[in-house]
């Protein structure tokens, strides 16, 4: 039964998890793998989707096997709305047992293309991959998950962002990029008033996080984010965990609509 909130409640119980189901889009390394893992040691069942590594299997051993819990992973892509529609289908009534109470919109690739007009041909279809999968994915994830919550009357949803849907980062050349996760902010604004009478759609915005997504950018580039950033550092998957448990919680039960920056104040300068 969903939480109906109280005055007077503790909080801690809020946080947790136990019970509950959760699907997590991009999760065999990284930000993905860090929300899987945060969520199934809060007592949640969890499926992981992932795109082209073979090793996510591996991960959601290790995951049910640390917390206790179900954790099975599936190649699902992301792009292609039947896929994801089906993929929900079969998790949530055969896994999950007819229940569906979060899902996390987290696949995403970068641009690499630098200056559209340098990338030219190339970069419309680099363009095409970006939008595809960083927003298409968005909405198709969503209106899957959707019609669960709405029949059970509850559910989060949380689509993972950037601080470039804020800003216009620099020195590297991104606009394709900024402009989508713009998008994906807005979209998940958009989306909390439609779903209001039934479920809450939220997004996180990370600042510069240390996973294998950068590993193409050169180590000057890396420098110059570490000087803009006020902590003169990057971030740790580990450490977007607890907005993303949030949200997913009934801690956050009267917030919808919002986006949580965790950038060390990037964003401020």
């Amino acid at each position: 039964m969903p939480y109906t909130p109280r005055d007077g409640d503790p909080v801690l119980p809020l946080f947790s998890l136990k019970g509950k189901t959760a699907i997590v889009t991009g999760a065999a390394a990284g930000i993905g793998f860090a929300v899987a893992d945060c969520f199934a040691e809060a007592g949640a069942n969890v499926m992981i989707w992932y795109n082209s590594n073979p090793k996510a299997h591996d991960t959601a051993e290790e995951i049910a096997n640390r917390w206790g819990v179900k954790c099975k992973a599936f190649k699902v892509d992301v792009t292609d709305q039947q896929a994801v529609e089906s993929a929900v289908k079969e998790q949530v009534e055969g896994e999950l047992g007819g229940r569906l109470d979060i899902f996390i919109a987290n696949a995403g690739i970068p641009w690499s293309k630098g200056a559209i007009l340098d990338a030219a041909q190339e970069g419309v279809e680099h363009y095409k991959k970006v939008v595809a999968t960083d927003l298409d994915s968005v909405y198709y994830s969503a209106l899957a998950a959707g019609k669960y919550f709405k029949k059970q009357g509850s559910g989060s949803f949380i689509a993972t962002s950037s601080i470039s849907g804020h800003i216009v980062n620099i020195p590297q050349l991104q606009t394709a990029y900024n402009a989508v996760k713009a998008g994906v902010i807005h979209y998940c604004r958009s989306l909390a008033v439609e779903w209001a009478g039934f479920a809450r759609v939220n997004s996180i915005s990370p600042g510069y996080i240390v996973t294998d997504i950068t590993s193409f950018v050169p180590e000057d580039t890396k420098k110059t984010w570490r000087q803009l950033t006020p902590m003169k550092r990057e971030g740790l998957a580990n450490e977007l965990k607890g907005a993303y448990l949030y949200l997913a919680s009934d801690a956050s039960t009267f917030t919808t609509g919002s986006d949580i920056r965790v950038d060390g104040g990037y964003c401020l300068t």
